[in-house]
């Protein structure tokens, strides 16, 4: 099969590639200080440098991309000061979320869980760690859809993409590891334990953090927040 350019697809063109660029920052296909010159991108993806530009811009807001006037834009650079203060913001949201969805409980959204659950258990063993990546923000904005708070989700998102970036530096060891705490997590939000479930999220972010922090070197006493 040939090769399709995003240009082809006629979609918008500045989401598409911005969700492409995203799509490399996580991977490490565009790694962390690299140079994202417009005109080479721009050929790559069969587009103009227009989206390119503009795509530049959103990522630079969620702060995967540094622009600095007349030096132009690299990959950010995720330092482990930054990654901790992501994992105690998360421990609080993912752990509301939690609580959240298991008051919430319905049996489609413990079903969905599920299933997301059985696609993540595939990648892992079949050691597809994009793809795991991605399975793993999905279970957890899938917990945060499943709270019924639009507030929630909103603030979610952004920082579970963010996250990615973290996970996506260990998945090969915490893949296996992440998909059984999952596991536990959405068995404490099916059977609507509040407690459980908030305290299996909260521990499933603890055990990221020292996943990251190990594989970055670095010893942290932090493994908790005040309730």
């Amino acid at each position: 099969m040939a090769d399709v350019t995003l240009g082809a697809a006629h979609r918008s063109l500045r989401d598409e590639v911005t969700g492409e660029l995203r799509r490399r920052i996580l991977s490490g296909e565009l790694p962390q200080g690299a140079r994202l010159v417009e005109d080479r991108l721009a050929a790559q993806l069969g587009v103009s440098r227009n989206p390119v530009r503009e795509s530049i811009r959103v990522l630079a807001a969620e702060g995967f991309v540094e622009v600095v006037p007349r030096l132009g834009a690299t990959v950010a650079r995720l330092s482990a000061a930054e990654a901790e203060e992501l994992f105690d913001v998360r421990m609080a949201i993912e752990g509301l979320a939690a609580r959240l969805a298991a008051r919430k409980r319905t049996p489609a959204t413990a079903e969905r869980l599920r299933r997301m659950l059985e696609q993540a258990k595939q990648a892992v063993e079949a050691g597809r760690l994009e793809e795991v990546a991605d399975l793993n923000t999905a279970f957890h904005l899938a917990v945060g859809e499943a709270t019924g708070n639009s507030y929630l989700s909103l603030v979610m998102k952004p920082m579970l993409q963010r996250a990615q970036w973290v996970f996506s530096q260990t998945a090969s060891t915490r893949g296996p590891h992440s998909w059984s705490e999952h596991l536990g997590l959405c068995e404490a939000i099916a059977a609507g334990d509040e407690d459980e479930a908030q305290a299996r999220a909260v521990a499933h972010v603890a055990a990221a953090r020292r996943s990251f922090l190990a594989a970055a070197g670095r010893a942290s006493s932090k493994t908790e927040i005040p309730s």
